[in-house]
């Protein structure tokens, strides 16, 4: 049977002489992989590779099958064309975090819309940014993914609570037993962030280059202590130079 979705590209590989596997997340499908045909024949293909970049978001008519692992593409076009992420190159590398951070979080292919309508509105406001929320943007989106996987944080700063423990994800008055907390004005800094609904209101918060690097590292710690084999990403090092 022949349905229509949206997709999310995360990440495609190499299958065959000419063809590649691309993994997506699709909006009535969740997480699903496709194999695509000829992507890579030197002769012209009916599908154009550029499709398949890394957070290309797309419209499919797709050929599923529950009981099969690898699923087929009938036809597949842009459904929102970047003005800039894919030339941009901070927006680029905020992107490729964000897809490299989806492909960590996510990992069943469970049908969840509101899921799939937050990432897929992150990549266009993400095109549409200034340069002032783009440098913000990676803290905006890992802080409130979180809350799609029942282990957000809990925003109940106030001045007797001012310490976050990244353990239990709420804040606390005295300092934990263990050593993954955060201390008081990077909690306060954390708790205006959670604050922030749509990504203009970056503006709002005074981010130094300083205090994106140290909090964004806290956030990454916070996801290592409750997404089972997280390890490390990547895209951090790389999106750290660019956006220095």
């Amino acid at each position: 049977m022949v349905h229509t979705t949206k997709g999310i590209v995360l990440r495609t590989v190499s299958y065959g002489e000419t063809s590649v596997i691309a993994l997506l997340y699709t909006e009535l499908f969740g997480l699903q992989s496709y194999i695509v045909n000829g992507l890579r024949s030197a002769k012209k293909s009916s599908v154009k590779s550029n499709l398949f970049q890394p957070s290309a978001i797309l419209e499919m008519e797709v050929y599923h099958n529950e009981l099969k692992n690898l699923q087929r593409i009938k036809e597949v076009r842009w459904h929102y064309l970047y003005q800039q992420v894919f030339f941009n190159i901070p927006k680029n590398a905020v992107a490729l975090f964000i897809t490299e951070l989806l492909q960590k979080v996510i990992r069943q292919p469970e049908h969840n819309p509101d899921l799939y309508n937050f990432i897929e509105d992150a990549y266009i406001q993400l095109d549409r940014a200034d340069t002032r929320v783009t440098a913000g943007y990676p803290l905006f989106f890992a802080l409130h993914l979180t809350s799609f996987f029942g282990f957000g944080i809990r925003d109940e700063y106030t001045s007797q609570k001012k310490i976050l423990d990244l353990r239990e994800g709420e804040f606390v008055k005295a300092l934990p037993v263990h050593p993954y907390y955060i201390e008081e004005q990077a909690s306060a800094v954390i708790s205006q962030l959670l604050k922030v609904m749509h990504p203009y209101e970056l503006h709002n918060i005074n981010l130094p280059l300083t205090v994106r690097r140290e909090l964004l590292e806290y956030i990454l710690q916070f996801y290592a202590l409750h997404i089972q084999d997280f390890g490390t990403m990547k895209t951090l090092l790389v999106l750290q130079e660019i956006l220095a």
